[in-house]
């Protein structure tokens, strides 16, 4: 008998989902709350797989959100979770590791929530490089208040407060951080599945401030606005539109105009916050011990 491979692909799959869901996730509290089409779900998912694939103890795991839809994930994740407030996500997992540096504490945020009103603890966080891996749903519009342009949404792009066309340039996440001193700095997306979970496991292992940003979809809001299509097509043009580092380096500015790069942006080692902390805490208790 012929055995259909893309059937078996597919119900490997659908047990693996329904694994992770079990293992990693409050059944209880689902299904989620996000809307259909949505693409915060696939990189809740990824953040799972990528937790999974590394083997990362759930005791020793925090998982940090401000407000925002990508907040959810913080009641739908099965693992040591808090909800903060506006914009503090990272200022709350700065005080978290501190506490207690052997914990991996991931925060997930919203591409308003970490840029604009969370822009400042973005970029000190990044500068002291401080063990935090950071993933972003970056949907380019503020999704869970109406559709109001955010800090990512596309020059002359539309929402609910930019009825005419937004004018202001987009912040490029990513390239922030990098520029404020993270020592790893990726982009994914939510329809590269496989790429965005291996950029989350990199991000992780990194012994210092991780950010990727991963460009989510927002079919309610910013694709009506913007007449991008349903999900479908916002998917498919992730999928048409996508170039890696690697391309876009033999790209020149023109050719680049309308694509996502993605894929691995900076990764450099510098000296881990908390480790440098630790240092002083033992130098100064060494000093005194010798003075008294």
């Amino acid at each position: 008998m012929k055995v259909n491979t893309g059937d078996v692909n597919a119900a490997s799959r659908t047990k693996q989902m329904s694994n992770l869901i079990y293992k990693y996730m409050r059944p209880e509290h689902l299904p989620q709350i996000w809307c259909p089409g949505c693409g915060n779900g696939i990189i809740m998912r990824d953040v799972a797989q990528a937790i999974e694939n590394l083997g990362l103890s759930r005791n020793q795991t925090v998982i940090v959100s401000g407000i925002g839809c990508s907040s959810r994930a913080a009641g739908y994740m099965d693992f040591n979770t808090i909800h903060t407030t506006h914009g503090r996500a990272i200022a709350f997992a700065t005080g978290i590791k501190l506490a207690n540096p052997e914990l991996e504490v991931i925060v997930i945020a919203g591409d308003g929530d970490i840029s604009a009103i969370g822009g400042n603890h973005l970029i000190h966080a990044a500068r002291r490089n401080i063990g935090l891996t950071v993933v972003v749903m970056n949907n380019s519009t503020y999704g869970m208040t109406g559709g109001q342009y955010s800090p990512t949404t596309p020059t002359n792009a539309y929402g609910t407060t930019a009825p005419y066309g937004n004018l202001d340039r987009s912040f490029d996440i990513a390239g922030l951080a990098y520029g404020a001193g993270a020592s790893y700095a990726a982009r994914g997306s939510a329809y590269h599945v496989q790429q965005t979970i291996g950029l989350i496991q990199d991000g992780i292992r990194n012994k210092g401030f991780s950010i990727i940003d991963v460009a989510s979809i927002c079919p309610t809001y910013y694709g009506r606005k913007n007449k991008k299509g349903d999900a479908v097509e916002m998917m498919k043009w992730q999928r048409d539109h996508g170039v890696t580092v690697e391309q876009a380096a033999k790209m020149d500015p023109e050719q680049l105009k309308d694509k996502l790069v993605i894929g691995l942006l900076h990764h450099a080692q510098y000296p881990e916050f908390t480790y440098k902390y630790d240092m002083l805490i033992k130098k100064l208790a060494e000093e005194r011990e010798a003075n008294e």
